[in-house]
């Protein structure tokens, strides 16, 4: 497995653990005050995870700073629209509808960053989608605003993951989480002078784990984009449907149906799929690439790489 396939799994397996988090506080808290006070905490890992020749005075100074202001304010979007969602409708749900990420992804990894799609990982998307339909049902179902919130948080993770992919080569690992982070508190904290209430030790115990949690995900999210590409990462947060349904039906009484199951099973097939059929392609380019050079055929500085 490529390692940063690893990281991605890895982080995302954090990120369902703090969102698992974020479920408890239903009908409790704001989701600006969730937003605001987490990424207050998410901040600790960025610190000390900075490099040494790394200087916070230059975490500002930036080679493409339009690039990141856009980034900026489509975390946010994204940050705020899956928190509502994971508040207002089940954890699976939410998790199936956010998996329509790789699909917005393939497109704008196709006319953003020119790469090439192949038509079996078109077909593995495809069927994800086709699982994310199964879980949902619309039109057989009431639509709330929250599954609407979760789609909407798909298509802006899709264009911030992207954007990162863009930047992640040109600016410092600090500039990104420096950025990321200014943009999520005074998104959120502008909307929290109306929304603001006392919280209790509890309350912040909470917060800091989802923040923390985030922290190190996201870390780990921008290691793995700068070991594979943004078409290749995306499909890992798949990991998600088991964490979802694990922590859904063992602290919030959610139990999808034999329907919404199948759909789940369809969505987590997928995106395995996708995951496994990149590393035999690039094993098989491997080998085939070593075959022509011991047979005298054309030489390369380095392994070509799958298409993807």
């Amino acid at each position: 497995m490529p390692l940063g396939v690893f990281f991605a799994l890895l982080s995302y397996s954090i990120y369902s653990c703090g969102d698992a988090i974020t479920k408890s506080f239903s009908g409790q808290l704001g989701v600006f005050e969730i937003g605001f006070v987490a990424n207050l905490f998410a901040l600790v890992p960025a610190m000390l995870a900075k490099r040494p020749h790394e200087k916070w005075r230059c975490a500002f100074q930036l080679a493409s700073p339009w690039l990141l202001h856009v980034r900026g304010v489509m975390a946010v979007a994204s940050s705020i629209s899956i928190v509502y969602a994971f508040v207002t409708i089940p954890l699976a749900e939410a998790y199936a509808i956010a998996f329509t990420t790789p699909l917005f992804l393939s497109l704008l990894s196709v006319l953003v960053l020119k790469e090439r799609i192949s038509p079996s990982r078109w077909l593995l998307v495809g069927l994800s989608f086709v699982g994310v339909m199964i879980v949902v049902r619309p039109g057989f179902r009431e639509l709330q605003p929250g599954h609407l919130a979760a789609l909407f948080s798909a298509a802006t993770s899709a264009a911030s993951t992207t954007l990162l992919r863009m930047v992640s080569g040109k600016e410092s690992r600090l500039s990104i989480i420096a950025m990321n982070g200014a943009y999520q508190l005074g998104g959120n904290g502008i909307f929290l002078l109306f929304t603001f209430s006392m919280l209790g030790w509890f309350d912040l115990l909470r917060l800091a784990a989802i923040g923390l949690f985030g922290g190190v995900a996201q870390l780990l999210v921008i290691a793995a984009l700068q070991r594979a590409p943004a078409s290749h990462v995306a499909p890992a947060q798949y990991v998600q449907i088991l964490w979802a349904v694990s922590f859904g039906s063992l602290f919030y009484a959610e139990f999808p149906d034999s329907i919404g199951i199948c759909g789940l099973v369809v969505v987590t097939l997928a995106g395995l799929a996708t995951i496994f059929a990149d590393g035999a392609r690039t094993r098989v380019a491997g080998r085939w690439s070593e075959f022509r050079a011991r047979r005298g055929g054309p030489k390369f500085t380095e392994v070509e790489g799958p298409e993807i």
